[in-house]
């Protein structure tokens, strides 16, 4: 890594191995030319070169040779590494705050590919907010760090668009979407934010949320965890509470696939919708180096295009906060990972397609409180932009996908009243249980909130 004319820092990945690659791929590739030629010749002469008479017959011996071909060209594939990454980071301050920028990008890019970037921070750095926190809190007693119930504290926080929706539907089932987190945290003792403001108009998109969780953290010294919940994800099971004694020692809890992660590079081996980030030192240092690729303009697009060479199934478009996230823990693993948890045994993300058309059958096989498969703790609607123009899966599919996961839950709050929906497609309620003159009775039975419905 060496200092760039005009102030940049430029980024290259070794070049001897690389070098040694290519003279290894030269010769697959000749040796592949050869292969070809000697088809060519066995279609248009009928000379037989590869087999003798008491060998093969003439097609198999043309499937060996394609077999070959093929082998060839995917050992070539596998063992090709993009060429010299070069990362510009221009102006900034500090050469040192360059090279950190610079070193979240890692050694990947598409073939010589110059990647320029702008040096980017949230904010004047934080040093020692652990020791901070611990002594406001000292002198503050009247935050305690535990909630009543005996747990750290939570933040939970989402967002939406300060405007209305494109799609009048869409704000609809925006309003319902907060409705169930405001009930989820109503129901588990934690408290919620729901943001419209912008506050930083470079970051726009998935990118907004870096700087309103790192806001909240310094804001909010008493809180333990902040827990980003995207718009689009719905609690499903209300009964089910996070196992945050699980998760001593990390700072990081998010869904994902640790083998699409480490052995597939897979751009979607995380979710970066919904996750758990502990309020501490570690977790401003992670927001510090998460964000350089998130400025909107050139640097954002110049960043998509080293993703989309570092992640397998990437598409080519603008950098995102999932892929640029996945990225860095996986070029500063050493760094970061030891404190990370991926997060396998429940569905802190659940993708809707597969669960939606299951709800009935899941409340006459279990209960609520499992979290998994048998009654997702969310369900996540991921391609369904409701409120905007452009969405992934066809608009009345999501509107009833939504419906009815917002019925489900809807439920399980509803019983604490004696109501339910007449069907998981409809608004409508039904009484259920019937008027008492022992109310309390009543409410012990309703807050048996892992029951099995009836």
């Amino acid at each position: 890594m060496g200092v760039a004319a005009g102030g940049g820092v430029r980024l290259r990945a070794s070049s001897a191995k690389k070098q040694r690659q290519r003279t290894l791929n030269n010769i697959k590739i000749t040796l592949l030319c050869g292969f070809i030629t000697v088809l060519v010749l066995r279609g248009t002469a009928g000379f037989n070169l590869l087999v003798s008479s008491g060998d093969l017959d003439g097609a198999a011996a043309d499937a060996k040779v394609v077999e070959d071909v093929e082998r060839i060209l995917t050992e070539i594939r596998s063992d090709s590494e993009a060429d010299d990454v070069v990362v510009v980071v221009e102006g900034g301050s500090s050469s040192s705050s360059r090279n950190a920028t610079a070193a979240s990008f890692g050694n990947f890019s598409a073939s010589a590919t110059l990647v320029k970037v702008r040096e980017y921070s949230l904010g004047p750095p934080v040093r020692g907010w652990d020791a901070q926190r611990r002594e406001w809190m000292a002198q503050h007693p009247e935050f305690p760090r535990l909630h009543p119930r005996g747990r750290p504290r939570v933040l939970l926080v989402t967002g939406s668009p300060p405007g209305p929706c494109d799609n009048p539907a869409g704000d609809h089932y925006l309003l319902k979407a907060t409705k169930n987190k405001i009930d989820y945290c109503r129901l588990h003792g934690i408290d919620v934010v729901h943001n419209m403001a912008h506050m930083d108009p470079e970051l726009t998109g998935y990118w907004s949320k870096l700087p309103l969780v790192r806001r909240l953290m310094l804001a909010h010294p008493e809180v333990e965890w902040i827990w980003w919940v995207d718009s689009d994800a719905i609690f499903t099971d209300m009964a089910f509470e996070l196992p945050l004694s699980r998760y001593d020692g990390r700072n990081l809890v998010i869904h994902g696939y640790p083998d699409l992660l480490f052995e597939k590079r897979s751009w979607i081996s995380l979710n970066a919708g919904i996750f758990l980030l502990r309020n501490c030192q570690w977790s401003l240092d992670l927001l510090d180096a998460w964000v350089p690729m998130g400025p909107r303009g050139p640097s954002r697009v110049e960043a998509g295009k080293l993703l989309t060479a570092s992640l397998t199934g990437r598409p080519p478009f603008d950098a995102d906060d999932q892929s640029a996230l996945i990225h860095l823990l996986l070029v500063q693993k050493e760094r970061w990972m030891d404190k990370v948890h991926v997060e396998t045994e429940f569905y802190l993300h659940g993708f809707w397609t597969g669960l939606v058309d299951r709800y009935e059958q899941m409340m006459e096989d279990n209960h609520p409180g499992l979290g998994d498969d048998r009654w997702p703790f969310i369900t996540h609607f991921v391609g369904c932009k409701t409120c905007g123009r452009y969405e992934d899966y066809p608009l009345d599919r999501c509107i009833r996908g939504m419906e009815r996961a917002f019925n489900f839950a809807d439920n399980q709050v509803l019983r604490l009243y004696g109501f339910r929906h007449r069907s998981l497609t409809t608004a409508k309620v039904r009484r259920v249980t019937d008027p008492t003159t022992n109310p309390l009775e009543a409410k012990e039975a309703a807050l048996n909130m892992d029951a099995k419905f009836t």
